[in-house]
């Protein structure tokens, strides 16, 4: 298939688990007003309603916690109840539940066995309506639009079912088209991640210049007049540039200045975080564990969380985004569902050529564990993890009383657990080591 042309696209773009609501603010007036600055409503393009065949999930009735959180107090239960007071009810989309506790047997269903004691939440299961148009869309996109892989890929693209893994990251979404957003950088990210890193032809080698050309798809390059078609040719040269240049076009059209820039600040680390992994492998070295932490915060899914914000058609201003408490948490979120990602796809990656590393492995030679016992050891980081996270984001709620920071964390704590959802039951790509 021939490369299309890289035309801008045209785009007419028109709060999730309740696990951190808005304080009540006593002068009514007073909230309207902060609603209105710190919310915004749309940014970028004036956004249409979602189609009435993709409607909007609904609110839930109650947004009461379950009970048996851990860590909870009394200041964190107001928090967990949800956003309360004027306009903010439509802020809920439902309920979360416990999984069980870590003593019971992890069961096996047709959704995908979790990994026994790990600290999750389940979340619904993502709208089938609206998986299966997003999955429609992002398919025609990759052939038709980006040539993003040849016909004997299909199979693992499909596989990979990336529909359903966007709208379980992103219930607030108020359209497709939002959803679009998350779904076309996702694809592209793991087009640039196996085609230049790993199992389709990636190598450490030169990966450095690879993903500097790469990057200017998402950063644009002004240079030389005379250099400057050129460069807009190499955007060309390959899928995965292809890809990111598309994906870019269409958020940029939606997002406003400082989320692209921020995007752009995420990918950035992200492409640092390949690197430092493509350094190790080319000396055939094993980090320390704190090490391959250190990098697990740079090479993670931090930019998907990052844009959960674009995602829901609203803004959370630069200076909110840029304080260094929320930094943290989008940090912690990026972290925790990035051992997910080590863990699920532990024995995916013990099967391919070569060595990978993930945490269970660097653990296991680095501290003389067994595969087993750094595996259960790899499920009490990730646990830890994910507990500073949400004590992080309460503390924050509690620090940042305003409605566009309640309604961006709880957006994070939507991409989380939708990310472990989407991992425990992709069962085409994931499957558990027999350590239980």
């Amino acid at each position: 298939m021939s490369a299309p042309e890289l035309t801008p696209p045209q785009s007419n773009l028109p709060e999730a688990a309740s696990r951190f609501g808005a304080h009540v603010l006593s002068d009514a007036a007073s909230r309207a007003r902060d609603i209105k600055a710190a919310t915004g409503g749309p940014v970028g393009l004036p956004l249409p309603p979602a189609p009435p065949a993709v409607p909007p999930p609904a609110p839930a009735a109650s947004a009461t916690p379950p009970a048996g959180v851990a860590g909870r107090g009394t200041g964190l239960e107001r928090i967990l109840r949800g956003p309360s007071g004027l306009g903010t009810a439509g802020l809920r989309l439902f309920r979360r539940e416990e999984p069980p506790t870590p003593s019971e047997p992890a069961v096996d269903t047709a959704d995908g066995r979790p990994v026994p004691g790990l600290y999750y939440h389940p979340i619904p299961e993502p709208d089938p309506v609206r998986v299966e148009e997003v999955s429609r869309r992002i398919k025609a996109w990759a052939l038709d639009e980006v040539a993003l892989y040849p016909e004997e890929w299909e199979d693992q693209f499909d596989g990979f079912s990336v529909g359903r893994y966007m709208v379980g990251c992103h219930p607030d979404a108020p359209s497709i088209d939002h959803l679009m957003l998350a779904t076309r950088l996702m694809v592209a990210e793991n087009a640039v991640d196996d085609c230049y890193c790993e199992d389709h032809g990636g190598s450490p080698v030169g990966l450095g210049e690879r993903l500097l050309l790469a990057h200017t798809a998402l950063d644009p390059l002004y240079t030389a007049k005379e250099y400057q078609p050129q460069w807009t040719e190499s955007l060309r040269a390959d899928a995965p540039r292809r890809a990111y240049r598309s994906a870019m076009e269409y958020f940029v059209r939606a997002a406003g200045p400082s989320q692209a820039d921020r995007l752009r600040h995420d990918m950035a680390r992200l492409h640092m975080g390949y690197l430092a992994e493509a350094a190790w492998a080319q000396q055939d070295h094993v980090p320390e564990v704190w090490e391959y932490l250190a990098m697990r915060q740079f090479n993670n899914f931090r930019p998907c969380p990052t844009i959960t914000d674009t995602v829901g058609g609203y803004e959370l201003p630069a200076d909110l985004h840029a304080r260094a408490d929320m930094q943290k948490v989008i940090a912690l979120a990026g972290n925790a569902t990035t051992i997910v990602n080590d863990l699920y796809s532990y024995t995916k990656e013990l099967d391919s050529p070569g060595q990978h590393l993930n945490l269970p492995v660097v653990i296991a030679k680095r501290e003389g564990l067994s595969d087993r016992d750094a595996y259960l050891k790899s499920v009490e980081v990730h646990n830890e993890l994910m507990h500073d996270f949400e004590t992080e984001a309460a503390a924050l709620a509690v620090a940042c009383p305003v409605p566009g920071v309640q309604r961006f964390l709880r957006g994070v704590a939507a991409w989380v657990d939708g990310n472990h959802h989407w991992h425990r039951s992709n069962t085409y790509r994931y499957s558990l080591p027999d350590f239980w």
